[in-house]
């Protein structure tokens, strides 16, 4: 399987009640055979331009293992959820991958020693 990252761009109405909305995004990744290994909640931003007449909204991010069909099942889903104003799905730069593992080792190395 290969790695992607996924950012997702949610209503900012939802902003309150972001649970629905982000077990509909978990259920689509996972109904197209893929595994979400890390995720964060980056709230409510100001977009740069107008997205439907919405001047914010809340971004998550998703670091993903996908088979190679499922790019394209996730993107025509997301395409027509309610719930998404804008998403990126791209593949995992493998570079970004070995430099936080050292990071993490170091660090781990840094505790030990203190």
């Amino acid at each position: 399987m290969k790695q992607y990252e996924l950012t997702v761009m949610f209503h900012p109405d939802l902003e309150m009640n972001m649970a629905p909305a982000l077990d509909k995004v978990a259920k689509i990744l996972e109904d197209a055979g893929g595994k979400i290994t890390k995720d964060s909640d980056e709230g409510k931003k100001r977009l740069a331009y107008a997205i439907d007449k919405n001047e914010y909204a809340v971004y998550h991010y998703y670091d993903l293992e996908l088979p190679a069909q499922a790019p394209q099942k996730i993107s025509s889903t997301l395409n027509i959820t309610d719930e998404v104003i804008r998403y990126l799905l791209v593949a995992a730069d493998p570079r970004k991958a070995k430099i936080e593992a050292a990071k993490s080792s170091k660090e781990a190395a840094n505790e030990t020693n203190e």
